[in-house]
């Protein structure tokens, strides 16, 4: 009898966590069904709020409630950006400014964030150099484009510089926000277990700090489009920011309205490109740890 007890017992047991699994099961289930229907919902309101927007806009310059010299409509901006792309130089011009912001926010991403990192060497060299980057971030650095357009000539090179710079004093401000919210604990800890200091900066400075430099990304996508738009506008053989000026000197509101909605579409393009490199990054280190 205490043998068949015991098989009923372990019986029941292995029942009873089969069923709490099967409850996890249904519940992690159930939030993915949550968060999918969540997600579609979000989508549709953005759509339809976007299509409103638009169908408002066509309505209120046809009958005359905003003046279309001025604001065009979307009929026209369609029309007059269709020849631009047939028949101008818009894509060209896409092109232009879109690998000039690409490589501004890949370089100033690695130096800045190498740049932040390399404070946490040396405390003394942090000290000194901390005000300097603070101060050097406060610079209104699209105030120097004049400059760097003299310095550089009007070609490619000075738009990707100011694209650049717009972005290496952020994201070495980031990485050395990372450096200086380590847990001094753990160095500690894996110093007296052995390690060394160039140990400890793979294995904790660096996946410590990837969180700070990651946030950093969203914002730095849109500070490298700002610098090479304003290369552009300042002297530029080709670009946007170059059609925008030109169509401004002739009084073509029509192709201005143009080229913001092309740089709309190009932020937007960029900026979800970002985000999915910063979820990838991010499955990367949970993956790592």
């Amino acid at each position: 009898m205490k043998q068949k007890t015991g098989v009923i017992g372990t019986e029941s047991v292995v029942l009873n966590s089969s069923v709490v699994d099967d409850s996890i099961t249904i519940e992690v289930l159930d939030e993915e069904v949550l968060r999918k229907k969540e997600r579609k919902k979000i989508a549709f309101g953005q759509v339809s709020f976007g299509a409103l927007f638009i169908i408002l806009w066509e309505v209120l310059t046809r009958i005359g409630i905003l003046d279309s010299y001025y604001w065009s409509s979307p009929t026209t901006i369609l029309q007059t950006g269709w020849v631009a792309l047939t028949q101008g130089t818009l894509l060209i011009d896409l092109g232009y400014t879109s690998v000039a912001t690409i490589i501004g926010f890949i370089l100033g991403t690695f130096i800045g964030a190498g740049l932040g990192l390399s404070f946490w060497w040396s405390p003394f060299y942090s000290k000194i150099m901390e005000p300097y980057l603070v101060a050097f971030n406060s610079v209104p650095k699209l105030a120097l484009a004049p400059v760097l357009v003299i310095l550089l000539g009007i070609g490619f090179t000075s738009k990707v510089t100011l694209a650049f710079l717009m972005v290496v004093i952020v994201t070495a401000l980031a990485a050395y926000s990372g450096v200086k919210a380590i847990d001094p604990d753990m160095e500690k800890l894996l110093y007296s277990l052995g390690a060394k200091k160039r140990q400890v900066f793979v294995k904790v400075v660096i996946p410590s700090s990837m969180p700070w430099i990651i946030s950093s990304l969203k914002i730095n996508i849109a500070l490298a489009l700002a610098g090479a738009i304003v290369g552009e506008f300042i002297a530029s053989k080709y670009g946007v920011g170059r059609m925008i000026l030109y169509a401004g000197q002739i009084m073509d509101t029509n192709l201005v309205w143009v080229g913001v909605v092309a740089l709309s579409l190009l932020s937007i393009v960029m900026y979800l490109v970002t985000i999915y490199v910063e979820k990838f990054l991010s499955k990367g280190m949970n993956v790592n740890r």
